[in-house]
């Protein structure tokens, strides 16, 4: 392959549980590397064991970036992880290391690879107000009202997803118009760097089901537990359901747990379902990407697999 004008920084995309941190860690032992997380729940500091995030020792063998960066009451947009992600692939090409992102949150990967549209920056006291309005009301209610300031944006969005109709509706706040209204659709600049995208992708989905089984298992047998942790974060009292962190996956069925809404076995049962549905929809982004080097993460030498495209394009 010849090697690109632009410096490459290598995406390894793919589902919960899929190996991405595994394999990541794997090719950093034959490619000086740095990891830039792309998961908007290790940003969190204090959520370790519902997020899995990489050991203090996996840390110290390569060095990691956007990982304990902001406390759980604090929000991070997709423009700054944007800003952020592009920042630190600059800074590690200098250093003569290759960037590896690392993650699964697709909204970073699609803002980073796409650009974003030109909608106001988040505002913390809008952000603050609609976060009580949620926890007060629910999703669906604060569904309806944006289906009736902003219908176009309120149709692509299902009641339940939280973070997008919140979204919405602070744009409204602060511009007085609908989101449907300012989407930018200019064309998008180009990233400073050449970007190699690999999805991981379960050539069984069963298998990584009970994947995503067992480690929900060793979250709530680990010492601390899960519950542990969000036992801790609920009784910092700053803390609720309404805000992006609390809302992570095991996050918010550990804490209705603690509110006694459920028994121990409803909360594993709604936890291990919720994590299968975000692989589902993780999926279903990666596979819509064109572009993508798509790779069976059962393997057994996924690692050998991602060097086998990333040695020759670094020439």
């Amino acid at each position: 392959m010849i090697r690109a004008a632009k410096p490459l920084a290598v995406a390894i995309m793919g589902p919960t549980a899929s190996g991405k941190t595994s394999a990541a860690l794997q090719i950093a032992q034959q490619i000086p590397c740095e990891i830039i997380s792309v998961d908007s729940a290790l940003i969190y500091r204090g959520m370790d064991i519902g997020t899995a995030k990489p050991s203090a020792q996996e840390q110290a063998t390569v060095p990691h970036h956007l990982i304990d960066i902001l406390d759980p009451s604090a929000s991070y947009s997709v423009m700054q992880f944007r800003q952020d992600a592009i920042k630190l692939v600059s800074e590690i090409n200098a250093r003569g290391n290759l960037a590896l992102l690392v993650g699964g949150t697709m909204l970073y990967f699609k803002g980073l690879r796409d650009g974003l549209d030109a909608l106001p920056e988040a505002d913390p006291a809008v952000r603050s107000e609609l976060d009580s309005e949620f926890a007060q009301f629910g999703s669906p209610a604060m569904h309806q009202r944006l289906q009736a300031l902003d219908p176009i944006t309120a149709t692509r969005l299902k009641p339940n997803d939280t973070q997008r109709i919140h979204r919405a509706l602070e744009i409204i706040q602060l511009t007085g118009l609908p989101m449907s209204d300012l989407l930018d659709k200019t064309e998008k600049p180009e990233l400073p760097f050449q970007l190699m995208s690999f999805s991981l992708e379960p050539s069984d989905r069963s298998v990584l089901h009970v994947r995503i089984s067992a480690r929900f298992d060793a979250m709530l047998t680990a010492q601390p537990s899960l519950i542990d942790e969000v036992k801790a974060l609920r009784e910092r009292g700053d803390l609720h359901l309404g805000l992006p962190s609390m809302r992570c996956v095991g996050y918010r069925q550990a804490w209705e747990y603690l509110e006694g809404k459920t028994d121990l076995a409803s909360m594993r049962e709604l936890g291990i379902i919720a994590t299968r549905q975000l692989a589902k929809r993780q999926l279903t982004w990666l596979r819509s990407m064109e572009d993508r080097i798509s790779l069976d993460c059962l393997s057994s030498d996924l690692s050998g697999q991602l060097l086998s495209h990333i040695k020759p394009a670094l020439g």
